[in-house]
């Protein structure tokens, strides 16, 4: 049975940091890329990074390009997103995602979802 659990969210002032994780278990570790979407209220569920399998390959949304930096430490099966200089236009529940054998950039391909962590950025 496949996983995807995050952690990390919280209230942070605009400007600050903080750091999101999601441990996965259930998947084959070398088949799948994972990556972060994000949904705010009233908002579609949108693309914000993701990454392979060694994280040699990333992307990342416009919006959080220089921001925010996804990683993943595979012998812990956990994926991070680093955000940084969070903007209260940053504010949404984020969710952990996964998709067999290639990168998650749109979210009608995504294969697993988690149940999200909200991220709050106070002005």
């Amino acid at each position: 049975q496949v996983q995807l659990v995050e952690s990390g969210g919280g209230l942070v002032q605009a400007g600050g940091s903080l750091r999101v994780s999601c441990a996965a278990s259930g998947l084959p570790r070398s088949t799948y890329g994972m990556g972060w979407f994000r949904q705010a209220p009233g908002k579609e569920r949108e693309f914000v990074a993701a990454c392979n399998w060694s994280a040699s390959s990333t992307r990342y949304a416009d919006s959080v390009k220089g921001r925010f930096t996804i990683s993943r430490d595979n012998a812990k099966n956990t994926v991070y997103l680093q955000m940084n200089s969070l903007k209260p236009e940053d504010t949404a529940v984020y969710y952990c995602a996964a998709k067999i054998y290639t990168i998650p950039v749109a979210a009608d391909g995504v294969d697993y979802w988690g149940k999200g962590t909200l991220v709050n950025v106070s002005s």
